[in-house]
């Protein structure tokens, strides 16, 4: 059977849970900005730019990856340049057929000329709606706190307040080793009280615990990464034993934000074949496929689902189950989820089977 081409796979709706909005930038709009605001870059070539990004990133440490940021958070610090990110984002998504996407940002990192959190937030929405007219995407927000900083109880606050204008979902973000989330339970108990959603990084960079609380302490309803459940797997006898944490996951249908290329980059998985999203896969895990950062991983939505299709032999089947997950687990309101379901991903699989 002929595995879906890079083609095929960019000309199919898809959906995308799991992408930062700092981690997209264009690497020319970057140069821009930076121009703008007399930030001074490595190199000001776009190629050479798009190069020292993907370079950075890739040095197989969490904490080593995330100070490739310092450049692209350093030039969005204007409401006309989160405008425009964030407008261009949209219009990048959508470009690669994506049609349904939650961004997450967050705003706090782009105070630091003067802008106020909600200033940041009416600006991204803003640009969401600017790059989505016109083009078949809705495009959500995610604001996330950091877990080195202070003040997240602010964030979750800012995440309710403008939860009826596109903010979907509060995220707790950053380097977990020595930053549990449990550190932040104020902000996860201002979103409880109000409803509202949450979403926890949990198992990429550090391992079971940061999961175990994520989920019990916190209440996320679903894992940024999540991938060192694998860790709670025996996998010495002749068929996987799930531990109690790894079954609660796995029978909870709590979704898995994974994250291949950038999952290699940041050191979580030695490398794409030995990356256990096939193994969480096979044993019935909600696995969703998302980018994380598009511009540090040099990667995109379709990218990543082809690499998954090189990489494990994947056909429709799997292409068509990873696109589902994400539609299930969506933020959207139940039905908007459904629409989108059975009125546009299924139809658009079943023609692609048919050729």
């Amino acid at each position: 059977m002929e595995r879906p081409t890079l083609e095929q796979i960019r000309a199919l709706p898809k959906v995308l849970l799991h992408d930062h909005l700092d981690g997209g930038l264009r690497p020319e709009t970057v140069i821009d900005l930076a121009a703008d605001l007399g930030h001074a870059l490595p190199t000001t070539d776009v190629e050479e730019l798009q190069e020292w990004f993907t370079v950075g990133a890739a040095r197989k440490n969490l904490e080593l990856y995330l100070e490739t940021f310092a450049h692209t958070v350093g030039v969005m610090q204007t409401e006309e340049g989160l405008e425009r990110v964030a407008a261009e984002c949209a219009e990048d998504l959508a470009a690669d057929g994506v049609v349904y996407a939650e961004v997450r940002f967050a705003p706090e990192l782009y105070t630091r000329q003067g802008l106020t959190m909600d200033q940041v937030v009416n600006a991204i929405l803003a640009g969401f709606h600017e790059g989505s007219v016109g083009r078949d995407i809705t495009v959500y927000a995610i604001c996330c706190a950091m877990r080195e900083t202070p003040g997240s109880n602010k964030v979750a606050e800012l995440s309710v307040r403008h939860r009826h204008q596109g903010v979907v979902a509060f995220d707790l973000a950053g380097p977990e080793h020595g930053y549990p989330p449990d550190e932040h339970l104020d902000a996860f108990y201002v979103m409880r009280r109000a409803n509202h959603h949450i979403t926890i990084h949990a198992g990429e960079g550090y391992g079971l615990a940061s999961i175990w609380k994520a989920i019990q302490w916190c209440g996320a309803e679903r894992l940024g990464h999540g991938i060192r459940i694998v860790d709670d797997i025996d996998q010495t006898e002749l068929e996987p034993v799930l531990g109690d944490l790894a079954a609660y996951v796995r029978d909870r249908r709590i979704p898995l934000e994974i994250c291949p290329t950038s999952n290699v980059h940041s050191g979580a998985a030695r490398s794409l074949a030995e990356h256990p999203i096939d193994l969480l896969d096979r044993l019935g895990f909600r696995v969703t496929v998302s980018t994380d950062n598009r511009l540090m991983s040099n990667t995109s939505t379709s990218q990543e689902l082809h690499r998954l299709v090189a990489t494990f032999g994947y056909g429709w089947d799997e292409l068509e189950r990873f696109t589902l997950n994400a539609a299930k687990s969506a933020f959207a309101p139940f039905p908007e989820r459904t629409a989108l379901i059975h009125e546009v991903l299924v139809p658009a699989f079943e023609a692609a089977r048919a050729g």
